[in-house]
């Protein structure tokens, strides 16, 4: 910065010299004929003339000179000093934000420009530590969704060799569920990297989701949950959409359900048609969202309750994915949640 402040006091001394030179030129050479000539005229001698001349255009021409001189420098320095603190706060912010400082500010002072500048920077400041919070997140939830299946599998495998357990239909079973997480975890992986985009297609919806609903029904059985199903009498419902994401969709929206729903409570999933789409819902009782969660909850690792285990409380991609496929397919999602009950829904475009 102390450059900076150099090349700007030079600069603004050039400039005064320009200006002092083209000035000193026109009066001390064409001035000084005029008033030569006006001189002679009225009967002075040209040795008076001179001195007339040296004593009063030239001596002020001189220190105005040098007084141009010396305010242009000291405004140089004055604009280099206004200039060079933002620009060197600003640099010194972003050597931070190299360095993985992302919390790193700059303050809004100085000329407007650079206020638009620190503002430019604060927001990659701000966007680069929302970023790499998401990404400690990612590696925190899924390092700890990784954790239980991989012990779980490790401690049956043990137990096996130590001859401690005998090798059965239900382990094996056991195992192929840890197995299955781990494949539910790679999946969900691919659809938030967001690099496959099959095509949607013509399907019946009411089909999909007695399907899925079937997939759930033992697991929320065995957590004491009541499943009830409410679709059409025509039992069909046209949509577009790709098949195996609509059949993760619903999947995340019902493990959802059972995941918040207390032992005796119930689990209501519905699907109507509208005029230019149809509507799939999934009610369940329970404990309310806070209202002020309720907006953020199909972001991504987003979590209500922070203190909930893996069991209780997931990953927090499971509505970012169902949002994530439900709008590659052109539909939209929401939630509500109010008097005890919360309510997932989405629409697809009718087919």
């Amino acid at each position: 910065m102390n450059r900076l402040a150099a090349r700007l006091a030079l600069a603004a001394l050039a400039v005064a010299m320009v200006a002092i030179g083209t000035i000193a030129t026109g009066v001390l050479v064409i001035g000084a004929s005029i008033f030569q000539q006006l001189m002679a005229d009225t009967g002075e001698s040209k040795a008076a003339v001179e001195g007339m001349w040296q004593d009063s255009v030239v001596t002020v021409v001189a220190v105005t000179a040098v007084a141009a001189a010396l305010l242009s420098v000291g405004l140089g320095v004055f604009l280099a000093w206004r200039l060079s603190r933002p620009l060197a706060r600003l640099g010194g912010a972003a050597r931070r934000v190299a360095d993985g400082d992302y919390g790193a500010r700059v303050a809004r002072d100085g000329p407007r420009e650079l206020v638009s500048v620190a503002d430019s920077f604060n927001q990659m400041a701000e966007a680069l530590e929302e970023q790499e919070r998401q990404r400690s997140e990612l590696v925190a939830n899924f390092a700890h969704e990784l954790r239980t299946p991989l012990t779980n599998l490790r401690g049956y495998m043990e137990a096996m060799r130590d001859g401690v357990m005998e090798p059965s239909a239900g382990v094996f079973d056991s195992l192929r569920e840890e197995v299955d997480r781990l494949e539910r975890l790679s999946r969900s992986l691919d659809a938030l990297s967001g690099d496959a985009r099959p095509q949607p297609r013509e399907l019946d919806l009411a089909a999909a989701v007695r399907a899925a609903v079937d997939l759930a029904r033992p697991g929320m059985e065995r957590a004491g949950l009541r499943v009830h199903l409410d679709l059409p009498p025509a039992r069909r419902l046209r949509t577009r959409a790709v098949p195996d994401h609509l059949s993760q969709v619903l999947a995340n929206l019902l493990q959802n359900a059972q995941r918040y729903t207390p032992a005796g409570g119930s689990v209501t999933v519905s699907a109507v048609a509208e005029p230019d789409s149809v509507l799939v819902s999934v009610s369940n009782a329970g404990t309310e969202i806070p209202a002020a969660d309720l907006p953020h909850v199909f972001e991504r690792f987003y979590r209500v309750d922070k203190s909930r285990d893996r069991a209780r409380g997931g990953a927090g991609i499971g509505l970012a994915i169902v949002k994530q496929l439900v709008e590659q397919a052109g539909g939209r999602v929401g939630a509500e949640s109010a008097r005890g009950a919360t309510r997932f829904w989405f629409r697809l475009p009718a087919g």
